[in-house]
């Protein structure tokens, strides 16, 4: 009897680890439809009118030739290619005591939650490298700076690998810097050298700073166009009329009311850029759904995601993507979803694990790139190469365990598979458009 009480005990405990393995699968490649659980930051203004340009009719008809997205290079071994319709997310705010004289963003301080109760439940501080860095994660190349030539050379050697043609490069003006670094924007030259030496594009992905409005923007478009776009690597985008023009990605976008954007983007604003040498395509952030008209009403030029987590908010969710490319189509905006490997930022935030999406082995990329070929984008964006903190970089990663952390790693697989994984899909993605222009 008592054997037999034994192996009942034995298959109940193993029915159980098997249901609990299935619904973490599930809850990876599948998450939630809810979007209230947003990380520090992610307030939104209040609701907008919703107006049309008048300027519509004019507008250039946003499309990439077959031609303009693609090169192939020959070796002795084989020919490769890389895409100009792949854009990879870029971070250049790390920093090491041999290159910066101290760590910089690998010790990131513990975002405390905003309600105390939860923030009484999870560790505060700040994060020791080199053996604990502020990621769930440990990069082959250890805590790097941004600063080193040689990690730039092993970063673009990497996206070239990956196929990725168009690095998008997280952009702060002069003597401005995120909450928790120092300023980079010095070192913007030699990443478009060490880009140009691979034939990989930089555009640029303008991030929020105190005090950013249209006419701070205004400036900064002009200050990177004089700077930047004789530049070999500066990267512009063909539209169908044949104008082609450098392309700016405009973080968190909806914080600025539509009516102040359209002085900057609409043809009839007070300080607009429209058929200016400071011209662009300008591309703005989807969070909420309502969003979707702001961005319309703003004068942008198209809609991306960025976030590598579905199910997150409405934009980033796969399931919305289809409604949100019909209304990009109806209104001659691009739309450019954005796809990640997974997703897990609690080295930083360590009561958002709700919101960590697991990479099983690739399959949760996988997933996501096949959403997002499903409603045949023009251009699909990388979340990312090296966005530690949330663990959406496909850059190498080794396995390191310390005496304080066991780090996540992509093993059974080696350090390159996202890399692989993207190239592969990128191919794909090129194919896949040759058909739809049949």
């Amino acid at each position: 009897m008592t054997r037999l009480r034994r192996k009942a005990l034995v298959a109940l405990f193993l029915f159980t680890l098997f249901i609990f393995g299935t619904m973490m699968g599930l809850r990876t490649l599948k998450p939630s439809d809810g979007f209230s659980d947003l990380a520090p930051g992610m307030d939104f203004p209040g609701e907008r009118s919703d107006r049309r340009r008048s300027e519509d009719k004019g507008r250039d008809q946003f499309h990439m030739d077959a031609g303009d997205t693609k090169v192939v290079f020959t070796r002795s071994d084989r020919d490769y290619s890389i895409f100009y319709d792949v854009h990879i997310f870029y971070y250049l705010w790390y920093g090491s005591p041999a290159m910066d004289n101290k760590y910089i963003h690998w010790d990131h301080v513990l975002v405390p939650h905003w309600d105390p109760k939860i923030a009484a439940s999870h560790p505060q501080g700040r994060h020791a490298p080199p053996e604990d860095i502020a990621s769930s994660f440990y990069p082959e190349l250890g805590p790097y700076s941004s600063r080193d030539p040689a990690v730039l050379g092993s970063h673009m050697a990497q996206i070239e690998a990956a196929a990725a043609g168009v690095l998008v490069l997280s952009w702060y003006p002069p003597g401005v810097t995120d909450d928790h670094g120092e300023p980079t924007e010095d070192l913007v030259p030699a990443v478009m050298d060490a880009a140009h030496r691979h034939s990989i594009k930089v555009a640029f992905h303008i991030q929020l700073y105190k005090g950013r409005t249209d006419l701070s923007m205004h400036d900064n478009i002009r200050y990177i166009i004089d700077k930047y776009g004789k530049h070999g690597a500066f990267y512009r985008f063909r539209s169908r009329t044949g104008r082609v023009l450098p392309l700016f990605y405009v973080y968190d976008s909806y914080l600025t009311p539509p009516e102040s954007w359209a002085e900057l983007l609409s043809t009839k604003g007070s300080h607009s850029i429209r058929g200016t040498p400071y011209d662009g395509v300008f591309v703005a952030l989807i969070v909420e759904e309502r969003h979707k008209h702001d961005i319309l009403a703003s004068g942008f030029d198209g809609i991306y995601t960025y976030f590598a987590s579905n199910g997150f908010s409405f934009g980033s969710s796969h399931q919305n993507w289809k409604a949100i490319k019909s209304f990009c189509d109806a209104n001659n905006l691009l739309f450019i979803p954005s796809v990640g490997p997974g997703y897990v930022d609690t080295a930083v935030r360590p009561w958002n694990n709700h919101n960590t999406r697991n990479r099983v082995n690739g399959r949760y990329y996988e997933t996501s790139l096949q959403a997002a070929l499903s409603v045949r984008p023009e251009i699909v964006t990388i979340t990312s190469f090296n966005q530690w903190h949330e663990g959406t970089q496909i850059e190498k990663a080794v396995a390191k365990k310390t005496v304080t952390r066991l780090y996540l790693d992509y093993q059974p697989n080696q350090p390159e598979h996202y890399l692989e994984i993207t190239r592969q899909w990128a191919e794909n993605f090129s194919k896949e458009k040759d058909k739809w222009l049949m």
